[in-house]
C-alpha cells in the first residue's frame, strides 16, 4: 500500500518527510543528544493531531521513518485519542 493509499493520504506522506528532515538536521549533533533534540522540536512545534498521526504511522510500523524518529518516539509525547462527538 502505497501511502496515498493510507487513510490520511498526502498527510501522511507530509508527516514522514517533516519527521525524517527533523531527523536529518539532528543526525548532526553528537548521538547521544539527536534523539531527544528530535522530540523536542515535535513536542514543541507539533501541535496534538499532527503527533496523533504520527503515532498511528508508528503503531502501523513506520516503514517510512527515519531510525532515529523511531528512536524519539520514546521522548514523544503522545496525544490523547481524538474525541468522537
Amino acid at each position: 500500500m502505497s501511502p496515498d493509499e493510507t487513510p490520511h493520504g498526502k498527510t501522511e506522506t507530509k508527516l514522514v518527510y517533516m519527521a525524517n528532515q527533523i531527523a536529518t538536521f539532528f543526525k548532526t549533533q553528537p548521538a547521544h543528544e539527536s534523539a531527544q533534540g528530535v522530540a523536542t522540536h515535535i513536542n514543541k512545534f507539533w501541535e496534538p493531531r499532527m503527533r496523533r498521526q504520527l503515532f498511528e504511522i508508528i503503531d502501523h510500523g513506520g516503514s517510512d521513518l527515519s531510525p532515529l524518529v523511531i528512536e524519539a518516539s520514546a521522548l514523544i509525547h503522545r496525544p490523547e485519542p481524538a474525541k468522537q462527538d
